[in-house]
């Protein structure tokens, strides 16, 4: 797993190592690595010798890492002209070895001209400590380079974005790298959409800061070994009973689809008995003959797909939460809860396992009655909302953050596409999760922490699933190859595939 740090974390782990280190030697250690990656892929594109390289040089660390680093590429051929970008002076140091390497600088208007021409392009304008959008001097300069088309690499973070929140004050006014080289830990705007989606490919460059943490990171990205070990499957010895009764409560009259959906991804999570307590049990066992319609016990819940807000599915929810039973709360019943404080106290009463699956519009509806101030800053609104109704919150979106309940580290999920933003998507994952919150159950391995690893587990397969159903004939998207979009019975359909491990780009 990859840890994700914030800015003060940074500077934190920065100080304590440079006080240690002789003067200069963190930036070297920065700056040859940045070097090292912009050699590498000039390289992969024609060269280094003769390269046009353009650096936007601000006044702090990252114009002088850009400098350093243009430095090297001048001695080895590179034609490396640099602009000084807004009010303050350039790094004295690195100034004098780009100098010395045969680099030159040159005025903003000459930069754009060499901008629309550059082979690779540095951005080293603003750092961690940025707070808003770019100068229209550097606005200019980053939207020349774009439309230069030459490769584009940010130092740190993308100039414009915030390191924090991920945020972009103004999306006319930003760097947009093809690649960004970052150092000692990803931030959050390397993995919070839309800031990602600026960063291209993030590399991090070891600069010896392991050890000089002050805590344990709060977050960490979920790859494919640690969903795979964590979504492991039964062993041979087990039977259905053995692995996990989960239990469905979703579908209406209006919505009897979602009962369908969930219960056909409750079939595949890992549970062996699937138990259907809805008013959609027609619908569900004409599709699924395998699921049981009759009362039973059950070791987990799923409830909220489909389940409408009148009276009678308040009435359901009442009497899943009261249940002693870990609960994957999704979708209506997620509505229901942020509209009764009644609701919410039981929510908090509970001992049992609880996990909310809700997408951003579902979590501001929950913020207002735990009043809780809106935030920009999604990570730590995520884990005050896991803490305060005391449950593991999967928050969905372009970036899925899982957060724990009691404060420990939460994941970040980025397997997802835009093939999951259609209608029903969600009540695939909340089946998904349900059914392996029951295997855990049976297993008698169910923690916070379990839980916690089971959500982040779930929205990785369930993002691979996504990918998955959205390739069409010779690996070309649905919607590339003209077959239409994707629906959330393909993504259900493509379950099997993603559990299997299929081998899939995962961004």
């Amino acid at each position: 797993m990859t840890e994700i740090r914030f800015a003060a974390e940074v500077r934190s782990a920065e100080d304590k190592l440079l006080a240690r280190l002789p003067e200069g030697e963190l930036m070297a250690r920065a700056s040859a690595g940045l070097a090292a990656t912009c050699a590498r892929l000039l390289r992969s594109s024609g060269g280094v010798y003769g390269a046009q390289v353009v650096l936007l040089v601000g006044s702090g660390n990252n114009g002088a890492d850009a400098l350093y680093a243009g430095a090297v590429l001048a001695r080895r051929g590179a034609r490396t002209n640099a602009v000084s970008v807004g009010s303050g002076e350039t790094h004295d140091g690195g100034t004098t070895a780009l100098l010395a390497a045969g680099g030159r600088f040159v005025t903003a208007e000459a930069a754009t001209g060499l901008l629309l021409a550059a082979d690779l392009v540095i951005d080293g304008i603003v750092g961690l400590g940025n707070h808003g959008p770019l100068t229209p001097e550097a606005a200019v300069l980053a939207n020349a380079a774009v439309a230069g088309g030459g490769l584009r690499v940010a130092v740190d973070l993308p100039s414009g974005v915030l390191a924090d929140t991920g945020e972009i004050p103004d999306p006319a006014a930003v760097f947009r790298a093809n690649v960004t080289v970052t150092f000692g830990a990803r931030k959050p705007a390397h993995v919070l959409w839309p800031a990602a989606e600026l960063a291209g490919v993030v590399e991090v460059i070891d600069i010896g800061l392991a050890g000089n943490w002050d805590e344990p990171a709060s977050w960490r990205s979920v790859g494919p070994p640690e969903a795979a070990r964590w979504f492991a499957s039964s062993p041979s010895t087990s039977d259905k009973y053995s692995r996990g009764v989960v239990g469905v409560v979703a579908g209406s009259g209006a919505y009897p689809g979602a009962a369908v959906l969930a219960t056909g991804a409750a079939r595949l999570g890992g549970a062996g008995y699937v138990r259907y307590a809805g008013a959609a049990a027609e619908q569900v066992q004409a599709r699924w003959p395998e699921v049981v319609a009759v009362p039973g016990r059950v070791q987990a819940w799923i409830v909220g797909p489909g389940l409408g807000t009148d009276s009678l599915a308040g009435e359901q929810f009442h009497s899943v939460l009261t249940a002693p039973e870990p609960i994957v709360i999704d979708a209506d019943a997620l509505t229901l809860l942020s509209g009764s404080s009644e609701l919410l106290e039981l929510l908090r009463s509970r001992t049992a396992l609880t996990i909310l699956t809700p997408h951003d519009r579902e979590l501001d509806r929950l913020i207002g009655p735990l009043t809780l101030a809106p935030s920009h800053d999604r990570l730590t609104l995520v884990r005050r909302v896991a803490e305060e109704l005391r449950c593991v919150v999967l928050a969905k979106g372009p970036t899925t953050l899982v957060a724990p309940p009691d404060g420990a580290a939460g994941y970040v999920v980025r397997s997802g596409s835009s093939a999951l933003a259609t209608a029903g998507t969600g009540d695939v994952l909340a089946g998904l999760l349900g059914s392996a919150l029951a295997h855990a159950v049976a297993a008698g391995s169910l923690s916070a922490a379990r839980a916690t690893e089971l959500a982040a587990a779930a929205a990785w397969v369930h993002g691979l699933a996504g990918r998955a159903a959205s390739l069409g004939a010779g690996g070309q998207s649905e919607l590339e190859s003209g077959t239409g979009p994707v629906t959330a019975s393909d993504v259900l359909a493509a379950l099997p595939r993603a559990l299997a491990g299929a081998g899939l780009p995962v961004g």
